[in-house]
C-alpha cells in the first residue's frame, strides 16, 4: 500500500491564470491573454496540458519566445506534467480580439493606438485624428501615424 500522496490534477483556472501571466515581449506588462491569442486550452486526466495560440501574424519574430514563456508558466502550475503550446492557423487574429484593458495599457504606456477596420486613429497623448505616415511599421501587424497636433509619432496595431 502506497503512502504517497496524491497529486490533484491542475485547474483550468490555475492553468489560465499562468498562460495570463504571460507577457508580449514587445508589450512588457500586457497579457498575451489579453491581446487576444489564447485560443484553446486543454487538460487530460494525466496532466498533459495543450495551449492553442492564435500568433498575430505567422512571421511575428515572438513566436517562440511566447511559446517558452507559456511552457514555463504553465509547466509550474501543480498537477501539470506537460505542456504543449500549438500556434494555430485558424481563427486567424484580428485587431478585435484585443481586450479594452490592452487597448488602454497599450495607449498609455507604448503610445499604441488600436484601428479597427477603416475607422480613424485618434492620438493615444491628445486624443486627435492622427495622419498616417506608413502603412509599413516595425512589425506586419502595425502601421506608423502621425499627430499633427501634438507631432506624436504613433505605431498603430491592425488586424
Amino acid at each position: 500500500m502506497s503512502t504517497a500522496p496524491l497529486e490533484a490534477a491542475a485547474s483550468e483556472l490555475d492553468v489560465h491564470r499562468a498562460v495570463a501571466s504571460v507577457d508580449d515581449p514587445e508589450y512588457p506588462s500586457i497579457s498575451i491573454v489579453d491581446l487576444g491569442l489564447l485560443e484553446r486550452l486543454e487538460i487530460d486526466a494525466d496532466g498533459a496540458v495543450t495551449i492553442g495560440l492564435v500568433p498575430t501574424f505567422t512571421g511575428c519574430p515572438a513566436l517562440a519566445v511566447i511559446a517558452e514563456d507559456v511552457e514555463r508558466a504553465v509547466g509550474s502550475v501543480p498537477g501539470v506534467h506537460s505542456v504543449t503550446v500549438d500556434w494555430l492557423t485558424s481563427p486567424l487574429w484580428s485587431i478585435d480580439r484585443v481586450s479594452d484593458d490592452a487597448r488602454r495599457a497599450l495607449a498609455e504606456r507604448f503610445t499604441v493606438a488600436v484601428q479597427i477596420g477603416r475607422d480613424p486613429v485618434n492620438c493615444p497623448r491628445c486624443g486627435e485624428p492622427t495622419i498616417e505616415q506608413s502603412m509599413f511599421g516595425p512589425s506586419r501587424c502595425r502601421s506608423v501615424h502621425r499627430c499633427p497636433t501634438c507631432s506624436e509619432t504613433v505605431e498603430v496595431m491592425r488586424g
